[in-house]
């Protein structure tokens, strides 16, 4: 509260609606500015100083807050889903939205996501590229079955997608040239994609096994079901570590349960679902390894304790002999799966920061 003036800023791809609020005039000014860093710093900069800025997360990403804060700006970035809106506001419009931002800036009201650092952001989308990858996988994979399928044509060789069936799938000629090409189409869509997903699986193995990845994604691999590419993404979707607790860990992820309750009445709905999608994911995938039995000595569960330090391995163990323990309580009480790995997945959440946070706090990463 000890600025003079308040800025909000409502970002577009094309141009950028910015309304400055004078604490001790109470003027209000506003622009259109083009969407260049150089235009809005020059506007930023014959505003009464001190400023402070805000703009909502968005698809623009982070580069306006980067070139404001080198500028000697303050510059936060709103969490969407935190900005405080009144029920009967009905009317949006840039001006009003810009307006907005910048009371709530005033009034101290706003919720700032963590501005990543290039490095760790440029990480991050590879991470996202590589889960862009799998999806396209999937689907290619699901449309080259079903055009067999349609044909009467089943393979029964064994498991699907390894060398033996790819052999089989280039076995098919069929004699209608329309029907051929098509099937060629969907047979070479799906090893583009195959090559061009293991090609982000190999970059992302190497990155993590580089500062100041490495000894995070080392400790949590302790931990069954989260192998590199877990690991990884979970290292680079939630950052630092050491600014949630066992307990926070968990609603950051959406993984706590909604409530609705009122007087003496209480009631618990689904999962808030906010947060980090993405890492909420990798943990919901995790935890359905933890509902077979627990063996500590095979070979990839030792090959990945050789790499961690001994005190992440002993929690590691100690993870893995809880996880499984809550997934057999869940059967005995005849808990549906899905709903018990949601369970298991925020219990997960809370050990993972339990192996995180001590090896960040010894080899603090960067600052963003």
């Amino acid at each position: 509260m000890n600025q003079r003036t308040y800025v909000g800023f409502d970002v577009h791809a094309r141009s950028v609606l910015g309304c400055a609020i004078d604490q001790r005039t109470g003027e209000i000014t506003r622009q259109r500015l083009p969407a260049n860093h150089a235009g809005i710093i020059d506007w930023v900069t014959g505003l009464a100083p001190p400023v402070r800025i805000a703009y909502e997360a968005g698809p623009t990403g982070f580069g306006l807050a980067r070139a404001l804060n080198a500028a000697g700006f303050t510059c936060v970035v709103a969490a969407p889903s935190k900005l405080q809106r009144p029920p009967g506001d009905r009317v949006k419009t840039d001006v009003r939205d810009a307006e907005h931002l910048a009371r709530l800036n005033l009034l101290g009201q706003i919720t700032a996501v963590r501005v990543p650092g290039t490095g760790r952001e440029a990480a991050r989308d590879l991470v996202r590229a590589r889960e862009d990858a799998h999806s396209d996988l999937m689907r290619a994979r699901h449309r080259l079955s079903k055009l067999l399928l349609r044909h009467g044509i089943v393979y029964s060789g064994g498991q699907a997608w390894t060398n033996a069936h790819h052999t089989w799938l280039h076995q098919h000629h069929f004699a209608d040239p329309t029907l051929r090409a098509t099937y060629d189409t969907c047979l070479e869509t799906v090893e583009l994609t195959l090559d061009r997903r293991d090609r982000l699986d190999a970059r992302v193995a190497a990155l993590a096994e580089t500062e100041p990845y490495a000894e995070v994604v080392h400790a949590l691999m302790c931990l069954r079901g989260i192998n590199v590419l877990t690991a990884f993404g979970l290292a680079v979707e939630v950052g630092d570590w050491t600014r949630f607790t066992g307990k926070t860990i968990g609603a950051y992820l959406g993984l706590v349960p909604s409530e609705h309750s009122s007087g003496a009445t209480r009631s618990q709905g689904s999962v808030t679902k906010t947060g980090n999608a993405h890492a909420r994911r990798l943990l919901v995938e995790a935890a359905w390894h933890h509902r077979r039995p627990y063996r500590t000595a095979t070979r990839d569960m030792r090959a990945r304790w050789d790499k961690a330090d001994e005190a992440s391995r002993v929690r590691g163990h100690q993870g893995n002999q809880r996880l499984h323990r809550q997934w057999e309580k869940f059967e005995a009480s005849h808990k549906r799966r899905v709903i018990a790995d949601v369970a298991v997945a925020r219990e997960l959440a809370g050990w993972c920061w339990s192996l995180a946070a001590p090896v960040q706090r010894e080899h603090p990463w960067p600052a963003d």
